[in-house]
C-alpha cells in the first residue's frame, strides 16, 4: 500500500507495482490546450495511480482508465472508489486495439510495457505487463493518434534506449514530438528513462529537458521534489 497526500494506492494483485516511472509520468503529463472539461485516457492503468494523479491535477477532467488485466481493473476500481475523485474516473477492462477509432481525448498517457528481450517472466500476468508483445509500439501509436483530438497531447515514459524507435515510428501515425525529458538517477549516470509528448501539429517546436532524481550529494533533487511535491507525503 502506498499513501500519497490525497489518496492511497493498493497494488497487491497488479502485475506491475507502483513505481517511480508512473509517479513521474502522472506529475509531468500536461494538457497544453485550454479545454473546459478535458477528457483523459490512461492506457494500461494498472493500479490506477496515474489516472488518480491526473484527476487530482485537473479538477474538471474526466478520466478513462483501461487495462487488459481483470485483476488490475478490479484494483483500480477499488483505489478510485476510496479516492476523492471517484466521480470523475471510469475504469474498465479492454484491449486498446478494440477501442473505437474516434477522436475524443485531450490527453492520452501510457506507461507501456517495454521489455523486448526473448526471455519471459515466469509470472504470466507480469510478463504481459512488462513486454511489448502485449502492446507493440506501433499499436500504441496508431490508437493514440486516432483517439487524440486536434490540439491534444499523447505522453509516454519509456526506456531511453527505445526512444529512437518510438520517435522514428511516430510521424507515420501523424504524431510529432513536442517535449522530451531525459531522466537521470544522478548527474553522473546516463538517462535510463525518457518522457515524451506528441501532438498532431507537424510544425511543433520540440522542447528538450533533463530531470535528475538526485543531486551531486546524492540527495533527492530540488527539481524532483518540485515535480512530485503535490503527491508524496515525505521527500
Amino acid at each position: 500500500m502506498f499513501r500519497f497526500k490525497q489518496f492511497t494506492i493498493q497494488d497487491s494483485v497488479c502485475a506491475m507495482k507502483v513505481g517511480t516511472d508512473g509517479v513521474i509520468l502522472g506529475a509531468w503529463a500536461d494538457i497544453n490546450s485550454p479545454v473546459a472539461s478535458p477528457r483523459i485516457l490512461d492506457i494500461g492503468t494498472g493500479s490506477g495511480l496515474i489516472a488518480i494523479m491526473l484527476a487530482q491535477r485537473f479538477a474538471d477532467a474526466h478520466i478513462d482508465a483501461i487495462d487488459i488485466d481483470a485483476d488490475a481493473i478490479a484494483q483500480t476500481k477499488e483505489n478510485v472508489s476510496q479516492s476523492p475523485f471517484c466521480n470523475r474516473i471510469e475504469a474498465w477492462q479492454t484491449d486498446l486495439a478494440d477501442m473505437e477509432n474516434e477522436p475524443r481525448y485531450d490527453l492520452i498517457v501510457s506507461n507501456p510495457p517495454f521489455y523486448q528481450e526473448d526471455t519471459s517472466c515466469p509470472d504470466a500476468k507480469r510478463d504481459t505487463a512488462r513486454h511489448t508483445t502485449s502492446l507493440p509500439f506501433d499499436t500504441l501509436l496508431h490508437k493514440a493518434s486516432t483517439l487524440l483530438r486536434d490540439g491534444g497531447t499523447f505522453c509516454v515514459i519509456i526506456p531511453t534506449s527505445a526512444v529512437t524507435e518510438l520517435i522514428g515510428s511516430s510521424a507515420i501515425h501523424s504524431l510529432y514530438l513536442s517535449d522530451r525529458t531525459d531522466i537521470h538517477t544522478t548527474i553522473r549516470k546516463p538517462a535510463k528513462r525518457t518522457l515524451l509528448a506528441f501532438t498532431h501539429n507537424r510544425n511543433v517546436n520540440t522542447h528538450f529537458d533533463k530531470l535528475y532524481l538526485r543531486d551531486a550529494n546524492n540527495n533527492i533533487s530540488d527539481e524532483y521534489k518540485a515535480l512530485t511535491n503535490d503527491f508524496y507525503l515525505n521527500m
